[in-house]
């Protein structure tokens, strides 16, 4: 199983491609250190259709599905944008995916859904939130990981006590992306004592007497996509903003992890080849010692290598994306193809900037931008380590 590359695909391609040189590549590295990109970038992107991929059309999306929505995340990289972008750009991949499911519809998050799914009637969340969002208007984030949490999602502390039709939320949030810009956010809190694993998903939004988006957080990369601190001190939260159930708010963390990690390996080994092209590029029109660069065996070699490891990691994420997309329960393989990609991405990135020697280390060298961004790919979503742990399960250890 893989990713057919049919007409439609083709010329989803060419749409993102064209979307990049022309909106993005002139603008990129003012957004990179301006900090965050253009709230007109996310209008533009969404009259495209881009913005809503793998969304239902029946709650405003573009349609497709899973497949189509890597489609889009690689050609974004490929075409010399960056994975901070896609963070920037697509956070509503996993700000709204739970309202969907929630509300009657299937999607998978950040790289797709379900064609024709249709939302409950009366559930105003996707009118309020799933809609304007993927029309470019709103921007939404999601708030999961805690000052002292890390990866444990069963041991959120943020709180919401119920007082007749309200919650009254208390905690604090860190690492959110778009937490700056975002107009809402998906919020997990514990319905009970704080830690006890029994979590609800509330909206909350922005303005909220008591929520505080807090200092912009500088980052070793993803330069152009914003990242806050919040804190929620007595935020009255109406009970219409839960997500579901009251405590089904881990599960539906839990259904969204697949989908947002294999977002992450799209980047990765989207990553990885750009910075193989980068590196083809420059070894071909650099000279040393009247030499091409290119024309050296031990360069060749390793060029080779890297394009080895670059496409071997896009084969097998796509192999594992088609089984998720055909309803597969593959968690253990989801967590071997982030793993395999980001490995992948890391040696290739590492091994690009020291191929375009000093100019690589220049902040005006893309490669050097691919060498910051690429490192978080193996702690966002679960870090390796996390996932090592999943795989182990996995074989039965």
């Amino acid at each position: 199983m893989t990713i057919v590359d049919t007409p439609e695909r083709r010329q989803l391609r060419e749409l993102t491609r064209a979307f990049v040189t022309r909106e993005v590549l002139p603008h990129l590295n003012d957004w990179e250190r301006a900090g965050e990109v253009p709230r007109q970038l996310h209008a533009t992107a969404a009259k495209l259709g881009l913005l809503g991929i793998g969304f239902p059309e029946s709650v405003g999306g573009s349609g497709g599905d899973l497949l189509d929505s890597i489609v889009v995340t690689e050609e974004i990289i490929r075409s010399g944008g960056s994975s901070g972008l896609v963070a920037a750009l697509f956070t509503h991949g996993i700000a709204l995916p739970h309202m969907v499911a929630a509300a009657g519809g299937r999607t998978g998050g950040s790289l797709g859904g379900r064609l024709g799914a249709t939302p409950a009637p009366g559930d105003d969340l996707i009118e309020r939130y799933v809609r304007p969002t993927l029309a470019g208007t709103l921007i939404g984030a999601l708030a999961i990981t805690e000052p002292d949490g890390g990866s444990d999602v069963a041991g959120i502390r943020t709180t919401a006590r119920r007082d007749g039709d309200h919650y009254v939320v208390n905690g604090s949030k860190t690492y959110i992306t778009s937490g700056v810009r975002a107009d809402f956010v998906t919020t997990a809190v514990c319905t009970d004592f704080p830690g006890s694993g029994e979590l609800a998903l509330l909206v909350i939004d922005k303005g909220t007497p008591g929520f505080t988006v807090g200092r912009r957080l500088e980052k070793l990369g993803w330069h152009c996509s914003d990242t806050a601190e919040l804190s929620f001190v007595d935020v009255r939260v109406p009970v219409a903003n839960r997500i579901g159930e009251e405590n089904t708010g881990f599960l539906a963390i839990m259904q969204n992890f697949a989908s947002e990690r294999l977002s992450l390996a799209t980047q990765a080994y989207a990553t990885a080849q750009r910075c193989v092209e980068l590196a083809v590029r420059w070894c071909r029109d650099r000279s040393t010692f009247g030499r091409p660069l290119a024309s050296r065996q031990l360069v060749r070699h390793r060029l080779a290598e890297m394009h080895t490891r670059a496409e071997a990691a896009r084969a097998y994420v796509h192999q594992v994306a088609a089984r998720v997309a055909a309803g597969e329960p593959v968690v253990t393989e989801v967590a071997m193809a982030k793993n395999v990609a980001v490995a992948a991405c890391a040696e290739v990135v590492d091994q690009a900037l020291q191929l375009h020697g000093g100019y690589g280390y220049l902040r005006d060298a893309e490669v050097e931008r691919h060498y910051r961004d690429a490192r978080i790919l193996g702690i966002g979503g679960g870090t390796t380590e996390i996932m090592n742990e999943i795989i182990a399960k996995g074989i039965g250890l």
